[in-house]
């Protein structure tokens, strides 16, 4: 990386957040070369020789920023938050890809009398980590089952009581007979930085993250 001092590498999830990141990059004047909403690429040139972008799938980009592969990075604090990704540094809320993460159970299921009594729920979440540590908060164990997807069909068809999840409209839950029943947290999407990178490249971060922050309010 210390060949590369003059440069930075950032990490872009593909998908929703790629959508909104990019009209605040067109703020600072920050252009892909190719479309990548079209392009099979995954390392792109930009508009600013001195910065390349690198996609990947979301739960792929603090693994790349914390290896050092790349020296900034954009992820949802879902991710981070799931990853216990201590090791970087959450520079900056972009408040872009928002949605909540939430305890949701079938509309007749009485989750705040399960809660109270301390009894043991079965939790099916792809937040297996983010569900283990709300629950040992309120004291409640839980039965932990790992699913990647439809996690809707979890309650419905009784493989768990509750489900932890993220929401945007909540439309979703409605539609399949669901109700919320708790907000864990709000989610947004952070600038991330590995502490290599933030301290041999500094003014370049510091730079690159006023500009953003400039636009961002």
């Amino acid at each position: 990386m210390l060949k590369d001092i003059d440069t930075l590498t950032i990490a872009v999830p593909k998908g929703r957040v790629l959508e909104e990141i990019i009209p605040l990059f067109d703020t600072m004047s920050l252009s892909f070369f190719d479309n990548p909403f079209k392009s099979r690429k995954l390392i792109f040139k930009t508009s600013n020789p001195k910065i390349r972008i690198i996609l990947l799938r979301p739960q792929d980009v603090a693994t790349y920023v914390t290896s050092g592969v790349a020296d900034l990075g954009i992820s949802g604090l879902d991710v981070l938050e799931e990853m216990n990704t201590t090791n970087l540094f959450h520079l900056l809320d972009l408040h872009i890809g928002k949605c909540k993460m939430v305890v949701a159970a079938s509309s007749d299921y009485d989750y705040d009398a399960i809660v109270k009594s301390g009894s043991r729920i079965c939790v099916a979440s792809k937040y297996t980590n983010i569900a283990t540590n709300f629950f040992n908060s309120k004291r409640v164990h839980v039965d932990m089952i790992k699913l990647y997807g439809s996690m809707e069909l979890a309650p419905i068809l009784k493989l768990s009581e509750v489900i932890v999840d993220l929401v945007s409209t909540g439309q979703t839950i409605k539609a399949n007979n669901l109700k919320i029943c708790e907000d864990i947290m709000n989610i947004s999407s952070f600038l991330i930085s590995n502490q290599f990178a933030y301290k041999f490249k500094n003014k370049l971060i510091i730079n690159f993250m006023k500009q953003l922050e400039h636009n961002i309010l």
